[in-house]
């Protein structure tokens, strides 16, 4: 008989951790394909338009506030709010927050599309140079 191993508590230490287009991420777990579990830090926001061609996220904002742009709609985030993002929807965001972000199934590169780039001047509400 085949034991399997199960692993319960996965520790920042341990995970992954780097920045991408503006946010700071820890991703737990990544070996379990059903899901990944990722702690995001923004200060100002993610710099780029991108979608998941299979995945749903699923963020919880811990935190702060901000504006998440889902396939061009602008939808206002606040401390305690869950957004639901189904595959295929174009998302970046703005704004200074704290989110708990899942990914199910879980993340693969192959799945993920590159949009666009955005500069910081076209954050709304931000003095042009």
């Amino acid at each position: 008989m085949h034991r399997i191993v199960t692993q319960y508590k996965y520790t920042a230490e341990a995970a992954a951790r780097f920045n991408k287009h503006g946010v700071d991420l820890t991703v737990y777990g990544q070996a379990d394909p059903s899901v990944t579990t990722v702690h995001i830090s923004v200060a100002e926001g993610h710099f780029q338009e991108f979608c998941n061609l299979k995945s749903t996220y699923t963020i919880y904002v811990i935190g702060g506030h901000g504006t998440f742009y889902l396939n061009d709609e602008a939808v206002e985030v606040n401390a305690t709010d869950l957004i639901v993002v189904p595959p295929e929807t174009r998302i970046y965001y703005f704004g200074t927050m704290e989110l708990l972000l899942t990914v199910s199934p879980a993340w693969d590169e192959a799945n993920e599309r590159h949009i666009r780039i955005l500069e910081k001047n076209q954050i709304p509400n931000t003095p042009r140079p």
